[in-house]
């Protein structure tokens, strides 16, 4: 990973009150409108319409669903000021068309600025970086609550 993704602390982004530990969500529509909700609960996405229209259009191009269990949902928006990181797992998962055909249980949705293409890309590559490793992944997946899952963070961003 070059040094400049690896400047880009997802720790930094991610707070407490931008997780979900049960995602209801069914379908990758219900789960989006769940991810967005959690998004718009920031204060920093002011358009919700807009936020889930970008989610699902970046979508139409492929899915986000990488594998291991894992989907990085993300988009640039028009207008948002701020990055925004958000974390959902789905304790039964969801069919998200994924690579290798298993069902998504987490997912780290990323919306920026229209305008920081260079940020965006640094910010996927971190969050696919950390989610490679499938033992990564099974801690989000048995973490208990929302503190768990920031320290999962932390802890792996300090060895990398």
């Amino acid at each position: 990973m070059d040094t400049a993704a690896k400047d880009i602390k997802l720790s930094a982004l991610l707070k407490e009150k931008y997780i979900s530990l049960d995602l209801k969500g069914e379908d990758k529509e219900a789960v989006f409108g769940e991810l967005v909700d959690l998004a718009y609960a920031s204060g920093k996405v002011k358009n919700k319409k807009a936020c889930l229209e970008a989610l699902v259009e970046r979508e139409r191009m492929g899915s986000t669903a990488i594998g291991n269990g894992v989907a990085i949902p993300h988009a640039k928006i028009a207008g948002l000021k701020q990055a925004v990181l958000v974390f959902g797992r789905s304790p039964s998962g969801v069919d998200f068309n994924s690579l290798d055909g298993e069902k998504t249980h987490i997912f780290f949705m990323f919306v920026s600025p229209q305008e920081n293409i260079g940020s965006h890309l640094k910010t996927l590559a971190r969050i696919s970086h950390i989610i490679k490793d499938k033992f990564i992944v099974g801690l989000f997946r048995k973490a208990r609550n929302k503190a768990e899952i920031l320290k999962i963070l932390t802890d792996t961003e300090k060895h990398l």
